[in-house]
């Protein structure tokens, strides 16, 4: 048995098969369930010619099929490629192209899109469809003039043997995550299955922060009972799949929904007694609290104990209503990238939530530094440099067809060791961790000094009128570039900007204070609840002019 993620799951399956795994809307599955139809699925595939290292789409919302398809794609050594959901035409083609999609998992709302693109797809082969109203003839779709074949999801699993007879396989075997970030076209992230295991799927200790030997070692951490955890993330998110995968790995239940509403969470979360909830910062957080504020009857919660966020920006406000509404809650805010992997975590005491930068204070996880940009030493703790924040160990192989981001992202620093640079900024306290301050390719340069938009977006959303907003710079004649806000108000009441300035004036130094701010009717988000930096720069520029 091998740290490779197919085999740890089978591990899993042959210990706590009857326990339940899986739950969205009106399905669920058990370990036993999945283990069959994920099985059946991968038998499917390959009658079609997938193998190893072929690349097999997934585009579609939150459903059970989502994680099916992992665990079968898995399990015959090909790759699954995470599709965003929200893509027109011209960035659906590019990830096709790029990720050299040979088959795709599509829900049906999605298909006359990707058909329109059918003609300049020449390395796609095969379309499974996940058709659950049944309006698709698919003696209709396959035409002999496009050599792509189509074929229903649940037909496709029809009559295959839900046995495990696969071929050995091994911890070399690659994974890929596509991360879109802030900025830019996505990137397809490669892992070794080995790092990726000790970097996402609990191959190292949390306690003691050391790697396991076996990966029974993990197993075993369920044998007594697990949590149940859900995960309001969308699956194209990879933090929300790797929710799915390492607690399938302990034998826990893992809530998922289709779609996110912040109703629809509190009451899954009292029907199923979830323990954990897994959200994206406050795109997330705010419209849970604000509804369970706003609820006329107060949902049963008596099972909720844990609240963890990673991947955007938490913010000191909102875990202050939460911790109003539940005191003995914990949070627990952790910062990572699909490049590194955790790195570092912060676990969040009432009247504490105050943050010093951009983002947490956190305790680094084993590997993790902050590199003077200059020179690629390490900062020491107390160092005043602002660095990159970085982790060397269990860390990706490149990026895919990607030569020239690779060697920009993966480096050899100072003390010889390979390191992955995702692009955030930090400094080390004297204690040790690492205040994150923000992504390098969005900071602002006024006057010399270097802004991250997150530490003033932070400083933004503590003011009790502002639901959201994001900060860019534009150019300015004297400054180089100046601080813009566009911001969503809570009300119709909306803040003048020396109303802004006088509380920013209380949270972040002066010259960080944003000089303009501009009130739009909402703040677009990604899915994974992502800031658009580009939008807010159009936006701004429009309303200079």
């Amino acid at each position: 048995m091998s740290f490779n993620i197919a085999d740890v799951f089978e591990l899993a399956v042959d210990h706590y098969a009857e326990r339940e795994y899986l739950v969205c809307g009106q399905q669920r599955r058990t370990y036993a369930e999945m283990e069959g139809r994920a099985n059946q699925l991968a038998h499917h595939l390959q009658q079609q010619g997938i193998g190893p290292g072929d690349h097999v789409g997934i585009y579609a919302m939150n459903c059970i099929e989502w994680v099916e398809s992992i665990w079968a794609i898995l399990k015959i050594r090909a790759l699954y490629i995470n599709i965003n959901y929200r893509y027109v035409a011209d960035e659906l083609a590019y990830i096709f192209d790029n990720a050299d999609l040979k088959a795709v998992l599509i829900q049906s709302q999605y298909l006359s899109l990707l058909q329109q693109l059918t003609t300049s797809l020449p390395v796609l082969e095969h379309v499974l469809v996940i058709d659950n109203e049944g309006q698709y003839n698919f003696s209709e779709l396959n035409s002999p003039l496009v050599p792509i074949t189509y074929i229903e999801y649940e037909l496709a699993l029809a009559g295959q043997s839900p046995q495990r007879d696969f071929p050995i396989r091994s911890v070399d075997d690659h994974y890929i995550v596509y991360t879109g970030g802030t900025t830019g076209m996505p990137k397809g992230v490669v892992w070794r299955h080995r790092e990726v295991m000790f970097a996402l799927g609990g191959g190292i200790d949390q306690l003691t922060q050391q790697p396991v030997e076996h990966p029974q070692d993990i197993i075993d951490r369920g044998k007594d009972g697990s949590m149940t955890v859900m995960s309001i993330a969308p699956l194209m998110h990879g933090a929300a799949q790797w929710s799915c995968i390492s607690r399938a790995f302990e034998g826990g239940k893992v809530v998922i929904m289709p779609q996110f509403s912040a109703q629809e969470t509190w009451l899954l979360m009292a029907r199923e007694q979830v323990n954990s909830l897994f959200i994206v910062g406050d795109a997330m957080a705010r419209p849970i609290i604000e509804d369970y504020l706003a609820a006329a009857e107060i949902p049963n919660t008596a099972s909720f104990f844990l609240l963890a966020s990673s991947g955007a920006v938490f913010s000191a406000s909102i875990k202050d209503q939460f911790f109003a509404c539940f005191p003995k809650l914990m949070i627990v805010d952790s910062i990572g990238a699909s490049e590194v992997g955790g790195q570092g975590v912060a676990i969040i005491e009432p009247g504490k939530t105050a943050m010093a930068g951009g983002g947490p204070t956190v305790t680094p996880l084993t590997g993790t530094v902050v590199l003077d940009e200059e020179d690629l030493t390490v900062l020491p703790a107390g160092s005043k440099k602002i660095g990159k924040v970085a982790r060397r160990g269990y860390i990706p192989v490149e990026y895919y067809k990607d030569p020239i981001k690779t060697a920009a992202t993966f480096v050899i620093a100072a003390d010889g060791q390979r390191y992955a640079l995702p692009g955030d900024y930090g400094k080390v306290e004297q204690d040790g961790r690492i205040t994150m301050l923000g992504r390098g390719s969005v900071s602002i340069n006024s006057g010399g000094e270097k802004i991250f938009p997150e530490e003033v977006e932070a400083a933004l959303k503590a003011h009790a009128e502002i639901f959201d907003c994001v900060v860019c710079g534009v150019p300015d004649e004297k400054w180089g570039s100046r601080v813009v806000a566009v911001a969503q108000s809570r009300t119709s009441l909306m803040p003048t900007l020396d109303d802004i300035q006088r509380h920013c004036r209380t949270k972040i130094a002066a010259y960080k204070i944003p000089r303009q701010i501009h009130y739009v009717d909402s703040i677009p988000r990604s899915p994974a609840g992502k800031p658009n930096y580009q939008w807010a720069l159009r936006v701004a520029q429009e309303k200079n002019k």
